[in-house]
């Protein structure tokens, strides 16, 4: 009876993948997964622009600067001891302010500004003068591995789990029933001599490996353009130094349990609920609310377990309001294993809740 049962799985996927890559109510999900790429694309096309501006800048200067060379610079050096340390500046701007007298009495007085702009070919350092002598210093570091790493956890944990996965899982898991429901054309599975159960197991594993696909090769395009502008000797110290290629790996993990946890949601969802809106509003808003949930309540949340997986942790400025620093921190974290037991442990509980109710639907298309 097994072999039977696979062999039913089986060509359910076959019938079910098709549908699901090519269903026209559908096609929005991939432009949802394609939203992150995009934006890492347009980022290391910014960063690579702007470092080809610094390298010109540095090409412009006088002789070769190195980040010692821009620190040694401090306030209230005159201009001589500038241009001594650093050369003749490749970019400067100069302005008189004309400032007025101290007292009715005074005459108005002039005062000279000047404006440094040097580059070591990574950071760009700004001096600002005033009557010869150095007021005001503002060095910008570019760009490095370890600062954009934060980025793409931010980008991955607010916006790729939080809204990219759950809403594609929404337009996936969600349609597996109710979309043959719509078109009127679930009747023909159940007059089938297939096992309801085994008709859900089929369609649910359909519905992973689409968004698996979908999401999964989101995530390796976003890792490629996270690390595009990047020159090759820095990619690959982070890659296989400072384990840039286990945190890739990881993200691919947590991407993965991230559509088997919500895509066992939205399948009960969609089999219980006729209007989607509803449960995924209300889903949304418990994995929301999450943080401020007790600690019991937690577990009941696929978020509080693929946050415990995320390998970065997004750090918090001692001025963050405290609720949008409970949202970013991760105060009670789980151990990976338990984390991963945890989000297929709650899949499991939702695809039973489905194989009963499965075991009870009725159609009735004129209702819909």
């Amino acid at each position: 009876m097994n072999r039977v049962w696979w062999a039913q799985i089986k060509a359910v996927v076959r019938l079910e993948m098709r549908k699901t890559f090519f269903a026209k109510r559908g096609l929005w999900i991939y432009l949802v997964a394609a939203l992150p790429v995009l934006l890492f694309i347009a980022y290391a096309i910014a960063t690579s622009n702007q470092q080809n501006r610094r390298l010109d800048i540095a090409r412009q200067g006088q002789r070769p600067l190195a980040a010692q060379d821009l620190r040694a610079v401090q306030t209230g050096m005159t201009s001589a001891e500038v241009i001594a340390i650093l050369g003749k500046p490749p970019l400067d701007f100069r302005w008189t302010e004309t400032r007025p007298p101290e007292n009715e009495k005074g005459a108005a007085v002039e005062v000279g500004h000047e404006d440094y702009h040097y580059s070591d070919g990574q950071s760009d350092m700004f001096v600002g003068l005033v009557d010869g002598k150095v007021e005001s210093i503002n060095i910008q570091e570019g760009n490095n591995p370890g600062q954009d790493s934060i980025m793409f956890a931010g980008v991955f944990q607010f916006f790729f789990l939080r809204l990219a996965i759950f809403f594609g899982c929404l337009g996936i898991f969600m349609n597996l029933f109710r979309g043959e429901i719509l078109d009127r054309s679930l009747h023909f599975y159940f007059l089938a001599p297939i096992r309801r159960e085994v008709l859900m197991a089929g369609k649910f594993l359909a519905g992973l490996m689409a968004t698996c696909a979908i999401f999964v090769t989101s995530e390796l395009l976003q890792t490629i353009a996270f690390l595009w502008h990047f020159p090759p000797s820095v990619r690959d110290v982070y890659l296989y130094h400072n384990h840039g290629l286990e945190n890739a790996a990881i993200y691919l993990g947590v991407t993965v349990l991230a559509c088997i946890g919500y895509g066992a949601f939205f399948l009960v969802a969609g089999m219980l609920f006729r209007n989607p809106i509803l449960p995924a509003a209300a889903i949304l808003i418990w994995e929301a609310i999450n943080p401020f949930l007790p600690g019991v309540l937690k577990h009941f949340s696929v978020i509080y377990y693929l946050k415990s997986l995320c390998p970065v942790n997004i750090p918090s400025p001692s001025d963050t309001p405290p609720v949008l620093a409970l949202l970013i921190s991760n105060s009670d974290p789980v151990s990976p294993p338990v984390a991963v037991l945890g989000i297929v442990m709650v899949a499991l509980i939702a695809l039973y809740a489905s194989s009963i109710q499965v075991r009870r639907l009725e159609i009735n298309y004129t209702t819909e």
